[in-house]
């Protein structure tokens, strides 16, 4: 994990191809059992990956009740290679004002039998990237990729 001014990063190789952990981002039930760190429930509301599509989860603990985690708008897919949202946008372009204003780019590189999972984040401002990393940036995000990589190697989950 890296912080220059306005951006956070993480990377990890993920033992599986990238048509697998495309798999695990792309369908909803699979991307429920990793996007948030457990023991934190996800559901997830929207995941339509096409520019302009709407990206949604809620999130529970405890048996509550599910409330907003990420509401965004995808900007760019490439299947197997790269998607990019944004929370500055919800589905449809409809600007927001969200409790923190980011746009994420992820990419799936092959790298041996594997898959180079990488993060770019970028943030408006350093403090808001500040703000961020101070939250568990690297904690969290790093939680939701050992769960994504724990599932990629799951039965039942080869393309």
């Amino acid at each position: 994990m890296t912080v220059e001014n306005t951006e956070l990063t993480i990377s990890r190789l993920i033992s599986a191809p990238p048509a697998t952990v495309w798999k695990a981002w792309s369908r909803p039930e699979h991307l429920a059992k990793w996007w948030i760190p457990d023991p934190i429930e996800c559901k997830v509301i929207k995941l339509d990956l096409r520019p302009g599509g709407g990206f949604e989860t809620k999130m529970r603990e405890g048996g509550g009740e599910f409330q907003p985690h990420v509401e965004g708008c995808f900007l760019d897919i490439v299947p197997e290679k790269r998607l990019v949202f944004t929370t500055a946008l919800a589905e449809g372009w409809r600007p927001t004002e969200p409790w923190l204003a980011l746009t994420a780019i992820i990419t799936f590189e092959a790298e041996g039998q594997g898959t180079r999972y990488s993060a770019r984040v970028l943030h408006r401002n350093a403090a808001d990237s500040r703000k961020h990393d101070e939250m568990g940036f690297q904690e969290g995000w790093g939680a939701a990729l050992n769960q994504l990589a724990a599932l990629c190697g799951a039965p039942g989950m080869k393309p």
